[in-house]
């Protein structure tokens, strides 16, 4: 299994925001702070432009460049937009679909639980987080896992804010496609398209 492993707040202050979902002083910090301690950056190139958009999406949902580059391949395939299709396909991710329905505090968390095997799609036990979920699957938290001190936190405070997706007691449900404005505003999904276009 190919992921990022090494430290977190690094990516955060390279692209200038928080990408691990979790709150701290440090972070705060560390995001006030550009790379290396330099004071200001030279005006970045076309070409770095596209690069940080395409690097600050996929250190955002955790994915590799293969595992972005075939998302990209089947966006491009479908009708509408390749941009929006792309989007559409990382939030369609399992650990992402966990991550926003609030049963996890961070996506890194939600992979985890997928990858442990605490999480079903109706009925069936799946461990992959890269697994893409659709109109009409039940999303469910298997009980040892819904126990837990930090899930069983992240439950109780949990506030589902996209449309494509329905809370339920033990999980969710997917009642649709996520749209445009259930991902990030500033996310730059033409940016990527021409980065792989050029």
């Amino acid at each position: 299994m190919a992921r990022y492993t090494g430290p977190k707040f690094k990516l955060s202050r390279r692209e200038g925001i928080n990408l691990t979902g979790t709150t701290s002083p440090r972070l705060e910090e560390a995001l006030k702070t550009l790379p290396g301690g330099r004071e200001r950056r030279r005006t970045p190139s076309a070409y770095g432009v596209r690069l940080r958009a395409k690097q600050r999406v996929r250190a955002q949902y955790g994915v590799t460049e293969r595992s972005f580059r075939r998302l990209l391949g089947l966006a491009e395939r479908q009708p509408g937009p390749t941009g929006r299709n792309l989007l559409q396909l990382l939030e369609r991710r399992l650990d992402n679909a966990v991550y926003r329905l609030g049963l996890a505090r961070t996506r890194p968390m939600a992979r985890q639980l997928v990858a442990h095997g605490h999480v079903s799609i109706n009925g069936r036990q799946v461990t992959i987080p890269s697994c893409l979920v659709a109109p009409g699957d039940a999303i469910e938290l298997k009980g040892a896992a819904r126990k837990a001190p930090m899930v069983a936190e992240v439950m109780r405070t949990r506030d589902v804010r996209v449309s494509w997706l329905q809370p339920t007691e033990t999980g969710g449900q997917v009642i649709g496609y996520p749209l445009r404005s259930d991902t990030d505003a500033d996310i730059s999904e033409n940016l990527i398209v021409e980065f792989y276009a050029r």
